[in-house]
């Protein structure tokens, strides 16, 4: 059972401002309440680095460590039997219900004197399947996660929108808790996140933070954003834009005023800003696209290359909305971004494969992998030339 799931009291300067509010992912489990078999793979994981922990019925644990996935030592194969007692064990009584409902849910939950876990559990060939996520208990700094300076300025931007995108797994959540950590460090705010499930937990600085997650403290991203305009907000984060309805009113946020981060599975800036227009009917996409050469300040996308000698490394494709970016967008030439980016680095923008090759250069990374992870291998080699 849960150790504890008290409600999280606002501290700080703006503390008379703010409520009192929980989340189920307050979860914190002790070592000992868990099955033996979790509890055993868990530390096992934190022992070797691991990002990832893959538990399924008929064969072994696995655990991925520097990006590739390998089986768990000593361990045995699951029955579908013990895969469900895991599962179960973790879930609260609500929580089941949706699960037993739906048959998949995601949430999170911390270990005391280990680490927090985010976790899916859901159905696959009739059994019960589990993906867990090591979680930092600390928040990291931008300069720790090896973000370039300019990303520090996108989140001390007083208005606006700023996104992060990147396959799952490439560190979306941690780069935009770094940001909020950042904000919350520095400005009497009001922050507001929506996230399914809340990964980090921000703890009161100089700005009152609220957490709400979907399920647990509202039904929808939707319905969250839908009154989120009477709550006072000064920066909000949705954890994802997954439908019209939900970037219709990220942008309508910034566009009024807000610091809104959000999140998308893109693999480039270019390709981020054809989603955004493209998620919109033909007749539409002409005030899309003005809305975001107003709005836009940044967009961050991401890749995670495995790192020399154990780890991963951080690769960065930034692109800042400077005025030539804007004209594009609003102009429907979003194809020509990539040639500003390239040229973009007296205002802190750079190419995923400038970055790659920085990485290079320093020996964090591999040739090898570095060139698997480009977008264009020649251009890569050329750069690597001089």
């Amino acid at each position: 059972m849960p150790l504890t799931t008290a409600p999280v009291r606002a501290e700080g300067p703006l503390a008379a401002a703010a409520a009192t509010w929980a989340v189920s992912t307050a979860q914190v489990f002790s070592p000992d309440s868990l099955p033996p078999r979790l509890a055993s793979l868990l530390r096992a994981m934190v022992k070797t680095g691991a990002t990832d922990l893959l538990i399924g019925a008929g064969s072994p644990p696995s655990l991925r460590v520097s990006g590739l996935l390998e089986p768990a030592a000593n361990q045995p194969v699951l029955t579908a039997k013990e895969t469900r007692e895991v599962a179960l064990a973790l879930l609260a009584p609500d929580q089941r219900a949706l699960f037993e409902e739906n048959h998949d849910f995601d949430f999170s939950f911390e270990v005391s004197g280990m680490a927090r876990f985010r976790c899916s559990v859901y159905v696959q060939r009739g059994s019960v399947s589990l993906a867990l996520r090591a979680l930092p208990v600390a928040i990291p700094s931008l300069a720790a996660l090896g973000l370039p300076p300019v990303v520090a300025e996108l989140a001390r931007v007083p208005r606006g929108l700023v996104i992060v995108t990147g396959p799952t797994g490439s560190g979306k959540s941690t780069t935009l808790a770094a940001m909020i950590d950042l904000v919350n460090e520095t400005s009497p705010k009001h922050l507001v996140t929506i996230e399914d499930p809340v990964e980090f937990i921000h703890r009161n600085k100089k700005a009152v933070v609220e957490q709400r997650e979907v399920g647990a403290d509202t039904p929808s991203f939707t319905r969250a954003l839908r009154g989120i305009f009477r709550q006072n907000p000064d920066v909000i984060l949705v954890g994802e834009m997954r439908d019209l309805e939900t970037i219709q009113t990220v942008l309508t946020l910034a566009e009024t005023g807000h610091l809104t981060f959000a999140t998308l599975h893109t693999n480039s800036c270019a390709n981020t800003i054809h989603r955004l227009v493209d998620a919109f009917p033909v007749d539409q996409q002409p005030q899309i696209r003005a809305q975001l050469g107003l709005t836009l300040e940044g967009v961050i996308s991401q890749a995670l290359l495995p790192r020399r000698g154990g780890g991963l490394a951080l690769a960065t494709e930034v692109m800042v909305g400077t005025p030539a970016i804007r004209n594009l967008i609003r102009e429907g030439k979003a194809h020509q971004i990539y040639a500003v980016i390239q040229a973009g680095q007296p205002f802190g923008m750079r190419t995923l494969n400038q970055s790659l090759a920085e990485l290079i250069n320093k020996r964090q990374v591999t040739l090898e992998e570095a060139l698997a992870r480009s977008p264009d291998p020649r251009e890569l080699q050329a750069l690597l030339r001089g």
